[in-house]
């Protein structure tokens, strides 16, 4: 079948279509005005100024709810039982309603109301919920001498049996369980085990208190080697347990010092461990001296039986050979991958490029080919090499007007839609995972769509992950916002536009109060330091880290240092979005250390999974926005080197050849 060129549909033109017949009620001036009252009275009720008979001004809107549950939230510590009973029962499965119940059930145990506890209390995944609840049905026991029930006693052991440290709220239903003498060392010792799994040496001295003077001893000195595993092995007994504890100190102690591991594993006795921990110690040994291309990574690497090895071992295998410029040796680590792995468009790029420069002409050819049938950033460059255009199957939602008016009849997305658009970001989540849930896939993307209306563009992202069908929805997923600053700045900059909406995208999804837990902010995720540190250079004022979540600064800033970045790396993008996001310091060690390597191999043998995939990811996002704004892409070979292409001839068309639609999902953007 001949493949289709493709052009991109203009999303605006087309989500106006989309929403025209839903758009009016939520555009005119009543509803504007409502919202902005709405926004008002959650702020007055966050201030604790707002009381129920208040909030009962908006009891007809449909987010009433959430604004009494803010009030009583707010005055949780004074509310009336029997008012919170109403309150609650009124809402039923409402979200606003689980998150009201959840607050007040810690307010119930603050009290010790533990009547009112097991009243309002509903069964829970939450540790600390399942423990507070464990502990209001102990104190409806009549009498200490009095036994709890069998599931009562089930249900605390379940609680007990965790590798992991237990909260505060479990400390009396398991000293309980300990009184009723139903904490023996036997279930001390299954707690352990996990524990030793999960490497957790503090748990297994705390579970160690508890038990006989012998068993503590022995608990502990496994406590002591797997926290810092030194020397000689203690005399321990000959058991699963010991050999577990000896291998996962192993484990550990390979990723903080794997010559340290390597150096203890040697000296552990043949029967002290058996042949498949060996092996996972020689796994982790390999894997963390490859990672940082240490001496000897290839010598460890082929320490590793063939049994240990994973998909991730064996990229590693690859890269380290890559690193090198060990063609052979890359090709040979290639061709130990099982097929599944192998038949990657990553990796069939590679032993195509590889096989390439070998001068393997016939196979390397076979190889892009397939490659090429995928629509990512590998895809690209097979398809590059091959001189044909990049596969892109994209697929645009359902415009039914009888699907649109069933999607915009779902109460709890209009109550989520409402919530975003007043700022209350946290509780539109909530509402929205409601919602979804009983949505068919066309509705749900017609769903994405309306949140994008709104200005959610991370809905765009997190909602559309569900089926393989949805990464072709590239008009949904890749949604262009702040265009005109864009351009400015990325014209100011002498930075391709479509490069800057990539990397905006991979960074916050266009989401300007985007906050990360490094504290980078706003579109295009800068930490306070850099963005002062960027206005100083720049000769601007600079208001404060908060203003980062102004778009217009903050892509000024951005778009400056993006240039930074590119002018510090000799105008190298690949190098200048690596150093993005990992930082300019590594970026400079790794460039000394494999300068030889050409763009596309540098970038596969990055260290960090992070970077590595952020480059390939934003190199791809650019060739999205790229084929959006212009219709066709600067080939990604260019694009690497900073070159920008607007000879037509020269720039890269799109097409779809309809048999491929399915295997391109595979390795499909996200």
């Amino acid at each position: 079948m001949t493949a289709m060129i493709l052009r991109p549909m203009h999303f605006a033109v087309a989500l106006a279509f989309t929403l025209a017949a839903i758009s009016s009620a939520s555009a005119s001036a009543q509803a504007v005005e409502r919202r902005a009252q709405l926004h008002a009275a959650f702020i007055k009720a966050d201030n604790g100024q707002l009381d129920l008979a208040q909030a009962a001004h908006f009891a007809t809107d449909p987010i009433y709810p959430w604004l009494q549950s803010s009030v009583l939230r707010k005055q949780i510590s004074t509310v009336a039982p029997q008012q919170m009973q109403t309150v609650l029962a009124g809402m039923g499965e409402q979200a606003a309603g689980s998150w009201l119940r959840s607050a007040w059930l810690g307010e119930l145990a603050k009290r010790e109301d533990w009547p009112g506890f097991r009243a309002s209390y509903r069964a829970s995944n939450n540790l600390s919920l399942r423990c507070t609840n464990l502990h209001a049905n102990m104190n409806s026991i009549d009498s200490v001498d009095r036994a709890p029930s069998a599931a009562w006693i089930t249900d605390a052991t379940q609680v007990w049996l965790t590798g992991k440290s237990l909260p505060p709220q479990c400390d009396a239903p398991l000293a309980r369980l300990e009184q009723l003498g139903k904490l023996d060392d036997a279930l001390r010792w299954q707690r352990i085990d996990l524990a030793i799994d999960g490497g957790d040496s503090g748990v297994i001295r705390a579970i160690a208190k508890g038990m006989s003077s012998e068993a503590a001893l022995l608990a502990a000195s496994y406590a002591t080697f797997l926290a810092e595993p030194a020397g000689a092995l203690p005399n321990w007994p000959a058991s699963t347990r010991s050999r577990n504890v000896t291998s996962t100190a192993l484990v550990a102690l390979a990723r903080r010092d794997p010559d340290r591991a390597e150096a203890l594993a040697r000296q552990i006795p043949a029967g002290a461990i058996d042949a498949e921990q060996r092996a996972r110690i020689a796994y982790q040994v390999a894997l963390w001296t490859v990672a940082s291309y240490l001496p000897g990574s290839a010598k460890r690497l082929n320490a590793v039986p063939a049994s240990a090895y994973d998909e991730r071992l064996h990229e590693w295998r690859v890269r380290e050979a890559i690193s090198r410029g060990d063609d052979a040796a890359a090709l040979a680590a290639l061709g130990k991958m099982k097929e599944s792995q192998r038949s990657d468009a990553r990796w069939q790029y590679f032993e195509a490029r590889i096989k390439e420069r070998l001068g393997q002409t016939s196979a390397a050819h076979s190889l892009y080919v397939k490659a090429a049938q995928s629509a990512n950033f590998h895809g690209w460059l097979a398809a590059e090499r091959l001189q044909q255009p990049y596969s892109l199957c994209p697929l645009e939602p359902a415009t039914d007007p009888r699907l649109l008016q069933r999607v915009s009849s779902n109460a709890a997305l209009m109550r989520a839609l409402d919530l975003f658009a007043i700022k209350r970001a946290d509780l539109a989540v909530r509402e929205w995972a409601g919602a979804i849930k009983s949505m068919t896939d066309d509705e749900r993307r017609v769903a994405v769509q309306l949140a994008i209306s709104e200005g959610w563009f991370e809905r765009a992202v997190s909602g559309m992950v569900q089926t393989p069908d949805d990464q072709h929805y590239y008009s949904l997923r890749f949604p262009m916002h702040h265009e005109a600053d864009i351009r400015a700045q990325s014209k100011l900059n002498g930075l391709d536009p479509a490069w800057v909406a990539g990397q905006t995208r991979a960074e916050s999804s266009f989401m300007p109060n985007a906050r990360s837990g490094a504290d980078a902010r706003g579109l295009m995720q800068l930490v306070p330091a850099t963005g002062a540190a960027t206005a100083q250079r720049l000769g601007l004022p600079w208001l404060g880290g908060d203003s980062l979540y102004d778009p217009a600064t903050n892509l000024r800033l951005g778009t400056a240092y993006m240039r930074q970045m590119l002018d510090r790396f000799d105008k190298l993008p690949y190098m200048a979005i690596a150093a993005y996001n990992a930082g300019p310091t590594p970026i400079g060690r790794w460039r000394e250390a494999r300068s030889q390597l050409d763009p596309d191999f540098f970038i596969e043998t990055i260290p960090y999974k992070e970077t590595r995939d952020y480059v390939a990811r934003v190199l791809a996002f650019s060739v999205i926005y790229d084929w959006r704004l212009n219709g066709t892409a600067a080939p990604l070979g260019e694009r690497m080197l900073g070159h920008l292409v607007d000879e037509p001839s020269r720039r890269r068309a799109f097409s779809c050849a309809a048999p491929l639609v399915a295997a391109a999902s595979k390795g499909a953007i996200r």
